[in-house]
C-alpha cells in the first residue's frame, strides 16, 4: 500500500512538471478585496504582481481594471499606474481603504482607489487604459477571476472572505524565485 501511494505521488509530481507552464510575462500574484472591512486584517484593498522574468519589465500607463462577477470593464473602475518591476519581484499596488482592517500595508509602490468586492469579481491587468472585454483582450497581461466571476482565465479562485485573497503560487511553498515555475 505504502509502494502504490508512493507511486500515484510520484505520477502526480511528474504530470504536474510536465504540465506546468513558466510565465514569460508579469503576472497577478495576489488579490485582496476586504481591506478595510469588518474582521479584516489589512486596510486597503490590493492586486500583487509579480515578475518571474530575469529582466526589468517596464510597466508605462498599465492598469489595474476591477469588474463585478457579473459586471463589465469601465473606465470608473481602472486604475492606470507606471512603474518598473524587477526580475523575481513584486509591485504592490493598493486600492481602496475601508473603515475597518487594523494594519497598513508595507508600502506600496502604486496607489489607487479601486474598491475590489471581498468575495467576487474579476481583476485586468493591461497595458493600456481601454477598458477591456475579457481576457482574451489584446491589451490584457494577465487576468483572475474569484468566487462566481463570468470571466477568468483558467478556472476562477473560490469564493473569498474579509479575511483571505486569492493568492496565485507555483505551489504552497513557493517563494520569490521558485514562483517563476509556475
Amino acid at each position: 500500500m505504502r509502494n502504490l501511494r508512493y507511486i500515484i505521488l510520484l505520477c502526480v509530481f511528474s504530470a504536474s512538471a510536465l504540465y506546468s507552464q513558466t510565465a514569460n510575462h508579469v503576472v497577478i500574484s495576489e488579490v485582496y478585496g476586504g481591506g478595510g472591512n469588518s474582521g479584516s486584517f489589512w486596510k486597503c484593498d490590493f492586486v500583487e504582481l509579480y515578475n518571474p522574468t530575469n529582466a526589468p519589465i517596464t510597466m508605462t500607463n498599465w492598469s489595474v481594471q476591477y469588474a463585478s462577477a457579473a459586471g463589465s470593464f469601465n473606465t470608473t473602475n481602472l486604475h492606470l499606474f507606471s512603474g518598473v518591476i524587477r526580475p523575481k519581484s513584486y509591485f504592490l499596488i493598493q486600492e481602496s481603504q475601508g473603515s475597518g482592517g487594523s494594519k497598513d500595508l508595507p508600502t506600496p509602490d502604486a496607489i489607487g482607489a479601486l474598491a475590489l468586492s471581498s468575495s467576487q469579481g474579476k481583476v485586468a491587468l493591461t497595458s493600456g487604459a481601454t477598458p477591456v472585454s475579457g481576457p482574451t483582450d489584446p491589451s490584457v497581461v494577465d487576468f483572475v477571476g474569484y468566487g462566481a466571476a463570468n470571466m477568468s482565465e483558467g478556472l476562477a479562485a473560490p469564493l473569498l472572505t474579509n479575511t483571505t485573497s486569492a493568492e496565485r503560487k507555483a505551489s504552497a511553498t513557493s517563494t520569490d524565485v521558485t514562483l517563476a515555475t509556475g
